[in-house]
């Protein structure tokens, strides 16, 4: 069986630059793996933002995610505490994955706001793209490009390194 990779995102990658990247490095990975782009509604932030608001939101946008989730997919949860890899990491991250079975991988971005705890307890693995923070339209785009380097690094095929 061919690997899956999914990214499951909260909100729509509403910037057409970003989505063009997003799609444009999609594209690339295909070449070695099927690759999905899902979406679930962001819930919309009031104007007052106070911490019950916060764990309201981020527990409806939980619900969402976690509905979304297929039953048996090896889920990777993308977080601000998560352990932080090299290029060289994730692309022997990617051939462990390959090598034990794994078939459908489940990145998961959260909102503005993060994810709720509930996503975080399913997620197998949690993982920061950097100690920088980024706004949450980007993600999607750096770890795609993070994947498709990954696989590269895997196959000897030239890259940037």
């Amino acid at each position: 069986m061919p690997l899956h990779i999914e990214l499951l995102a909260v909100g729509e990658l509403d910037q057409p630059a970003l989505r063009r990247a997003a799609d444009e490095y999609a594209r690339r990975l295909g070449r070695y793996a099927r690759v999905s782009q899902r979406r679930v509604p962001g819930e919309p932030l009031p104007s007052r933002l106070t911490p019950a608001e916060v764990s309201r939101v981020l527990e409806v946008e939980a619900q969402r995610l976690l509905n979304a989730l297929a039953p048996g997919a090896y889920v990777v949860a993308l977080d601000r505490r998560g352990r932080t890899l090299s290029s060289e990491d994730v692309a022997e991250w990617l051939n462990q994955r390959m090598v034990g079975g794994d078939s459908r991988l489940v990145f998961v971005i959260g909102g503005p706001l993060g994810l709720a705890q509930a996503v975080l307890d399913r997620a197998r693995e949690r993982w920061s793209l950097s100690h920088l923070t980024f706004p949450h339209q980007m993600v999607p785009v750096i770890l795609l490009e993070q994947l498709y380097r990954a696989f590269r690094i895997l196959r000897g095929e030239p890259y940037h390194y």
